[in-house]
């Protein structure tokens, strides 16, 4: 059985909302296929205090539930399942779901990306509750108090010469003597007096499992072997992210070295006329919400447009 519909997004974080929103009230009815982990990175998030409208702060599922019946008030169709293959060969364009398929006359990607975790239980166990991916997100909620940054590149860096606008002291920890970084970034965390680095040291456990909260950072020297603890309350993983784009290989769309897709311009366009990308799956500079709810609504002005152009074919 083949189902066709006018516009399918594929993902329900912010930015597929938002396009689902904006689709919903130009009446195309779209048909958002979220996925069985709907909601995207907002769903590992408490407290959101830095998105518009929210004055007191909204936690980060509550924000998606909201924005999901909104979309939802306006006529669009939910789909809790995964997508598991899509053609964008030939028009119209085909979302396959196992032996269920949809054919579509646009697609809207917003598929997301996914931070990079130690893979540690107790860090799974704390995230939260002082485990975080993003300092712009979470720093406000370290006003003088120690936290550690994981990791060696520009974003730790980044990450770190920003929580020292609020933190008391951050501690840089990379497994390599040599940083990632550029020079020039880390040449800035280096001189700040603020920042301390413990080099050739991987993390072991983040403490504070038991007491529901992070009381430190576990790490063992590689050169000495020897293990100690730095006392923190804020554990911020700076390790990369990782741009959901495995269902879209051999599909023609174009993706940059780090896999995330290519956009043209300041648009949602991808190489394929009829298919658009919006939120972290394209944008690996600005990751917050309210870029990925904008983008999300310029991916749905894209889309009309293009269905207006085509509606003869």
């Amino acid at each position: 059985m083949t189902e066709h519909k006018k516009m399918i997004i594929i993902g329900a974080g912010p930015a597929g909302l938002t396009a689902a929103l904006y689709a919903a009230r130009a009446e195309l009815k779209p048909f958002c296929i979220e996925g069985y982990k709907a909601g995207g990175q907002l769903m590992l998030t408490s407290d959101v205090e830095n998105y518009p409208g929210f004055e007191k702060g909204v936690l980060g599922p509550d924000l998606i539930s909201i924005m999901r019946k909104q979309a939802e008030r306006f006529g669009t169709e939910f789909l809790s399942e995964d997508v598991t293959e899509v053609d964008f060969k030939s028009k119209p364009f085909k979302v396959k779901i196992y032996e269920k398929e949809f054919t579509a006359d646009t697609v809207i990607i917003s598929t997301g990306a996914n931070a990079k975790w130690l893979g540690l239980e107790s860090e799974k166990a704390l995230l939260g509750r002082g485990v975080t991916s993003c300092a712009t997100c979470d720093a406000a909620f370290f006003k003088e108090q120690e936290v550690v940054v994981i990791g060696g590149g520009d974003s730790a860096m980044e990450e770190a010469l920003f929580l020292t606008k609020f933190a008391s002291k951050v501690t840089i920890i990379h497994r390599r003597e040599e940083l990632r970084a550029s020079k020039i970034m880390a040449k800035r965390a280096q001189d700040h007096p603020k920042i301390e680095f413990a080099l050739n040291s991987s993390v072991l456990e983040v403490m504070g499992v038991e007491e529901k909260k992070v009381t430190g950072a576990k790490i063992k020297n590689s050169k000495t072997n020897e293990e100690s603890i730095i006392p923190c309350s804020g554990f911020f993983l700076a390790i990369g992210h990782k741009p959901n784009t495995e269902l879209f290989k051999d599909t023609g769309l174009e993706t940059d070295e780090t896999g995330y897709l290519i956009t043209e311009g300041k648009s949602s366009k991808t190489k394929i006329p009829g298919v658009f990308a919006c939120g972290d799956v394209q944008d690996h500079t600005y990751r917050q919400a309210i870029t990925a709810a904008g983008s999300g609504c310029a991916a749905a002005l894209d889309a009309e447009r293009y269905l207006a152009e085509h509606e003869e074919e």
